[in-house]
């Protein structure tokens, strides 16, 4: 199996002083709204003609136009149809009611850009009748993680191929993990962002993407040259705080884009070489790698009280002597399967939780959509990604 890991404005930023000590850069690489959207063929947006793209485990797939109604499951997937335009048209998607919620905290953000996924089909574990039902013309799923369901067997995956429309998607790049055997053979890994490019070909909005993709190289260029020394670089665990005595906690380290947000940005790792990214752990377990940082995954989220975890480990007599709680750094996260969009804003989020000093502080967050920053301290332009998204000139 192949191994892969992973907008300017009239104004100065803490982006631009960041990378050019305090110059102000203008860039013109970056497509205009009018070159991303009607440039094409046959001048409506689309070129004509069938066309194939290939992605590993599903190898090449054909596609007479562009899909219109489109099925997900994982919210990885359905990020990336919302972020070239196509939210709207997201027929399914895993606990949709939980996942609007958090996409909405950062949609907040992005001036012009709405999202509803309230009332779709909640799809995990599709039953092959709702698939029929839906006759979605691309299944944006991973016909491997499809697959391993108790309730599909290989023949389900193929006739929903073969009768209702083809499968486009990789799940277990999430933390490289082995797909089922009979799958194995052909399964490669991608990062998010090659991901991306494959799903943005499939919907031919190559320049979308394009786009989009610079800003997230422009992104990670940014963290690269400005990481302190590796011995200044505080410890952290990522943990899903919903039960404080019995926490899921996830490596920092393990490859897959499910720390796409995170890895970048190298914080040391702070649990001990015998647990398991996934393993749930007590608190004398997470008093015993004491790390400078707690990411609480879902924090963002409007359902979770983060004045409760933050006082609940206050309150416990092992908690309150972790240095992240004595320090104040316990911080909200959002979710790992991301998308495009939320990866941007997770990396401007979790590198000012790490190194306020460099990219800026990030506000103590209680409640609320994903917090303003002042445009001078923004690692990457909202205006610029909410045009991309909507397709406005």
């Amino acid at each position: 199996m192949r191994n892969t890991d992973d907008s300017t404005t009239g104004t100065p930023t803490r982006r631009d002083a960041l990378k050019y000590g305090g110059a102000l850069v203008t860039s013109s690489a970056v497509a205009g709204c009018s070159e991303l959207v009607g440039q094409s063929d046959n001048g409506d947006g689309q070129s004509d003609g069938a066309y194939s793209v290939t992605m590993a485990p599903i190898g090449e797939v054909s596609f007479d136009s562009p899909p219109e109604s489109i099925f997900t499951r994982l919210t990885h997937h359905a990020g990336m149809a919302f972020a070239l335009g196509r939210g709207d048209d997201v027929n399914a998607m895993h606990a949709p009611e939980y996942y609007d919620q958090l996409w909405n905290q950062f949609t907040e953000r992005l001036p012009g850009v709405t999202l509803d996924w309230t009332g779709l089909y909640s799809s995990w574990d599709p039953s092959k009748e709702k698939l029929y039902d839906l006759n979605s013309d691309v299944h944006l799923a991973d016909p491997a993680s499809v697959n391993a369901l108790d309730s599909k067997n290989l023949s389900d995956v193929e006739e929903i191929r073969d009768t209702v429309a083809p499968w486009f998607g990789n799940k277990f790049s999430d933390r490289h993990d082995e797909p089922p055997a009979e799958w194995a053979d052909r399964y490669e890994y991608y990062t998010l962002w090659e991901m991306f490019e494959k799903v943005a070909q499939v919907f031919r909005e190559e320049e979308r993407y394009e786009a989009l993709a610079e800003i997230h190289a422009n992104l990670l260029e940014t963290i690269e040259e400005n990481l302190p020394p590796e011995q200044d670089r505080p410890t952290a665990v990522l943990a899903g705080m919903s039960d404080i005595d019995s926490i899921y906690v996830y490596t920092l380290d393990t490859p897959g884009f499910l720390t796409a947000h995170v890895r970048p940005l190298s914080p040391v790792g702070a649990l001990s070489d015998n647990i398991s990214s996934g393993d749930r752990v007590d608190m004398e377990v997470l008093l015993e790698a004491d790390p400078d940082v707690i990411f609480s995954l879902g924090g963002l989220h409007p359902e979770t009280d983060m004045i409760r975890i933050r006082s609940s480990l206050r309150d416990h007599a092992a908690g309150q002597k972790l240095s992240a709680v004595q320090n104040g750094r316990v911080y909200p996260q959002g979710a790992r399967y991301q998308g495009p969009i939320l990866n941007l804003f997770q990396l401007e989020m979790t590198a000012k939780q790490l190194y306020p000093d460099v990219f800026g502080e990030w506000p103590t967050y209680t409640e609320g959509p994903y917090p303003e920053i002042p445009d001078d301290e923004q690692l990457f332009d909202r205006q610029r990604v909410a045009e991309i998204i909507t397709g406005d000139r």
